[in-house]
């Protein structure tokens, strides 16, 4: 049997600014393709596809993103390897290093939509272009189970489940939510009050500044004994436009996700909504708001660490 060929995964983003002129999108110039393209790159060891998608675009425009749609994941061969490439919509934040040219990318340059299309060299990149420009403006809601904890096994108060903290693992998964969340621009920090739950997300939330909203609903126990105002309260989370992430647990979610899955005219069975999340893993709500404030979810994306 033949073996398959590892795959090469790279992030990028279609960068998008508004400006006196109008929407600019953000092209890339690379010496050794002599081409343009999207800013893009391959992932780092142990790296998350959304972390490596804003800092491939910190390095190589100078500017920081916030992620926000998932678009078309490409798939093609690169240097006679199979190669794939996650992208999303990204709008510049202030704070970016500024742009300094290097042996990978020597140029950036930020032309309207139809200059973009004339520049970039791959059919695919103008498609992507396209969609990203029809796209909605969106806000993140991410439902996010906490990082792995110490197993009920070994914790010594099993009186006390709320108060079992994370294992050495889970802390390490914790940090590396920093990043993630931060790609999404979470402003809005909740989780249940079990104490795995909250160190999940403290770490973040230090990072930004952030208080964490204690949500005991949405605890295990809590979710058990009030299941009713528990959904009402993911209810007030899903219409409210801050970008937010809300860590709970998994007995918690297959209620909970069929409840969103409803709300998201899904099938209760839909992979996007699939319960089934490992620690760390979380899903992202992408919500659009009307004049009326009407929310709308127009896409998911699931993730694990």
């Amino acid at each position: 049997m033949a073996r398959s060929e590892p795959v090469i995964v790279a992030s990028g983003v279609v960068l998008i600014r508004d400006s006196e002129v109008g929407r600019e999108v953000c092209l890339v110039h690379r010496p050794r393709h002599r081409d343009w393209s999207l800013p893009k790159g391959k992932l780092e060891q142990g790296e998350h596809i959304t972390s490596a998608a804003r800092r491939e675009t910190v390095e190589e425009t100078g500017s920081d993103v916030v992620i926000g749609l998932p678009l078309a994941t490409q798939q093609y061969r690169a240097d006679g390897k199979p190669k794939t490439v996650y992208y999303w919509l990204g709008t510049v934040r202030p704070g970016g290093p500024g742009f300094s040219p290097n042996r990978e990318v020597d140029k950036v340059t930020w032309l309207s939509p139809a200059a973009a299309s004339k520049r970039l060299t791959y059919p695919r990149d103008i498609d992507l272009v396209n969609d990203a420009l029809a796209a909605p403006t969106t806000s993140p809601l991410i439902v996010l189970r906490h990082a792995q904890a110490v197993r009920r096994s070994r914790w010594k108060k099993p009186d006390d489940d709320n108060g079992r903290p994370l294992a050495p693992s889970g802390k390490s998964q914790a940090k590396e939510l920093i990043d993630i969340l931060s790609s999404f621009d979470i402003r809005r920090v909740s989780a249940s009050d079990a104490v795995r739950c909250l160190d999940t997300v403290r770490p973040y939330a230090r990072s930004v500044a952030a208080t964490v909203e204690h949500e005991p609903l949405l605890s295990e126990i809590g979710f058990e004994e009030a299941p009713v105002g528990a959904l009402h309260r993911i209810n007030s989370l899903l219409i409210d436009r801050a970008p937010t992430v809300v860590c709970t647990h998994r007995p918690v979610f297959p209620e909970l996700f069929a409840h969103i899955a409803a709300r998201a005219g899904l099938s209760p069975t839909s992979d996007e909504m699939d319960p089934s999340l490992p620690p760390g893993g979380f899903v992202v709500l992408h919500r659009t708001f009307d004049d009326q404030g009407r929310m709308k979810i127009v896409a998911i994306d699931r993730h694990t660490l």
